[in-house]
């Protein structure tokens, strides 16, 4: 009986033996599985792959839908906020892509929030090679930072340039393939985009300068887009209809096709440069776009969002504006401009009606302004405070807002970053109170004309579409 109970007590260890064995095998296959998982989807996050869709017939870069930087569901580094990663293969992609950004704070962070990393050489040398690359970082001058803006992008050169508009789309829009080479020269250039709020900020109801660090050679600067209404007079000249958020979750555009269909792509400023920051993540500080400036008159972001859209007693309306469900629309505009904001872009007042502020009588400026606040700040989370001055006019002289009942009033209701047209870049002046910072026009007046003042940034000559009528005739 003992010999048969110490057999049994045998037979049972080895049968341990071979499930702890066995068990040790699935358990390396599993972590095997893990770890190449985690390596791939970092690697596609550090690559930014993407599903690409059929090209259309339009200039070269565009595309039937936007490459987006990232498949659904995965966060980007400015979506991220240095969460806990899950181990440490993701936990160093994820900081890799963090410090392509320049953002080696978040980088160093997320590192340090993997248990155990002290003891795993790899985090701790990347720890330290990002803790060397800090030292190097120059902080940037905000008195010196560039501002170029943009219109709504040409994407049908024929249609726009042989419509009743081509003399002002000839001067004031850009062309996509303009805007893509601009970007690349931009780019080699060593310019990288920061935001607004990035120079300064309000703390404690003052204005103070912000810090920038980059590495020596980078030049920061800003970038706005005008009107980005998409307003009916546009329509069917060879632009986009509107923004939406695609499948993959991140902005693209709707178009209407010579065919008749609707087809959806990189049509304007927006897409195109989401897929370039995507390819070119050094481009962005810390998850950076651009500012979106916005009027209201006919809507924004291509929704019909105002008023008279659904009111048949405005003298405004048309018959075929029957068809618009203009809550409908508000609420799209709305979903549209809070996923824009999560990525990065940010939004301005253009005021309502396209305006000549600097020009306009006070109350006038204060009655338009006030449709601007009540029917498009709300879709925008009603806390708007970059003021894009229509027709680049300024309230006040370069001196400032001293004793300025304009500036008194738009200073009341919100705005603290002033934005007018000024071809002598850099121009910024920061006070206790306010940043005002000039912009300079990337288009086709200024290529045509003006190619001196825009070579810092880009070669015009290179970059002007020869699809353009020549010579650019002045409007008015």
């Amino acid at each position: 009986m003992e010999d048969y109970r110490g057999r049994m007590r045998d037979t049972r260890r080895r049968a341990r033996r071979r499930r702890a064995i066995r068990n040790r095998i699935i358990l390396t296959v599993l972590l095997l599985i893990l770890v190449v998982a985690a390596v791939i989807l970092g690697k596609k996050f550090l690559d930014g792959d993407f599903k690409k869709k059929e090209n259309t017939t339009f200039p070269a870069g565009t595309t039937n839908q936007t490459e987006t930087a990232g498949e659904p569901g995965e966060s980007t580094p400015a979506e991220s906020g240095g969460a806990p990663a899950a181990d440490a293969d993701s936990a160093l992609s994820q900081a890799a892509a963090l410090a392509a950004s320049y953002d080696y704070d978040g980088a160093i962070a997320l590192l340090k929030s993997v248990s155990g990393y002290e003891s795993d050489s790899r985090i701790t040398e990347v720890i330290t090679g990002y803790e060397e690359t800090k030292k190097s970082l120059v902080a940037a001058d905000i008195t010196q930072i560039p501002h170029v803006f943009f219109h709504s992008l040409i994407v049908d050169t024929a249609k726009a340039f042989g419509s009743e508009k081509s003399a002002a789309y000839n001067q004031v829009m850009t062309t996509v393939d303009e805007f893509d080479a601009i970007m690349q020269q931009m780019y080699e250039k060593g310019y990288v985009l920061v935001k607004i709020h990035d120079m300064a900020s309000k703390q404690d109801g003052e204005m103070k300068k912000g810090t920038i660090l980059l590495p020596p050679g980078k030049k920061p600067f800003v970038l706005s887009v005008d009107d980005v209404s998409y307003y009916e007079y546009m329509q069917g000249h060879g632009f986009a209809n509107r923004i939406v958020i695609g499948e993959d979750g991140y902005p693209t555009c709707e178009m209407d096709m010579a065919n008749g269909t609707v087809q959806t792509g990189a049509f304007d400023v927006v897409p195109r440069l989401e897929e370039f920051i995507k390819a070119h993540p050094d481009f962005s500080y810390k998850g950076a776009r651009g500012i979106i400036a916005l009027t209201g008159y006919d809507g924004i972001l291509g929704y019909r969002t105002a008023p008279k859209y659904g009111d048949p007693s405005d003298d405004s309306y048309k018959a075929e504006y029957a068809s618009i469900n203009v809550e409908s629309e508000r609420e799209k505009a709305k979903s549209v401009a809070a996923r824009m904001e999560e990525l990065g872009w940010e939004f301005a007042s253009h005021s309502w009606g396209h305006k000549d502020m600097g020009q306009a009588k006070i109350e006038n400026m204060k009655t338009d302004m006030q449709k601007w606040l009540d029917q498009v700040n709300p879709l925008l989370g009603g806390d708007t405070d970059i003021l894009i001055f229509p027709k680049g006019t300024d309230i006040g002289s370069w001196r400032g807002y001293d004793n300025n009942e304009k500036y008194d009033y738009l200073s009341s209701v919100g705005f603290d970053y002033y934005c007018n047209v000024d071809g002598n870049q850099p121009w910024v002046q920061c006070t206790s109170k306010y940043l005002r910072q000039g912009r300079i026009n990337a288009d086709g007046f200024e290529m045509y004309y003006h190619a001196d003042k825009l070579s810092p940034f880009f070669d015009a000559a290179s970059v002007f579409d020869k699809a353009r009528p020549t010579p650019v005739k002045p409007m008015g």
